[in-house]
């Protein structure tokens, strides 16, 4: 099984799509993350990550890969951009769409920043348990 999320610079959402599914779903499954453009790791999705006990700090932003992108059984599109700008997928690619909000583009303190950060993290945890409810 192999799953592709994609959000638009994965820095935030698609990388923390991408850790838990790691953990989560079978080990022989291969997942990857990546985006429509490259904006590095977000450190607060690192740290919010860390928090939940998963290490996502190796984790590399990347430009969707099209022969993977071709190649997978499932590919999950975390936001709108990447939803409308993911290249056309053959029939046997299954798309999903799970729209999360941005916590980068969060505003105001550290803590409601960060509070952010840990609310979508923790609706993606839920989605990629829901998946692989569905999945396995």
């Amino acid at each position: 099984m192999k799953i592709y999320f994609l959000c638009t610079g994965n820095s935030c959402r698609s990388q923390m799509a991408e850790g838990f599914a790691k953990d989560i779903m079978p080990k022989n499954w291969i997942i990857k993350s990546a985006g429509i453009e490259q904006h590095g790791l977000n450190q607060r999705a690192v740290s919010v990550m860390a928090e939940a006990g998963i290490d996502i700090s190796n984790q590399t932003s990347d430009l969707i890969d099209d022969d993977f992108l071709f190649s997978c059984d499932y590919v999950i599109t975390l936001c709108g951009d990447a939803n409308d700008k993911c290249p056309v997928t053959p029939a046997n690619v299954k798309r999903l769409h799970w729209p999360l909000t941005d916590p980068a583009g969060a505003t105001g303190s550290e803590e409601v920043i960060q509070n952010q950060f840990r609310k979508t993290r923790d609706e993606i945890k839920i989605l990629v348990h829901q998946l692989r409810m569905n999945l396995v």
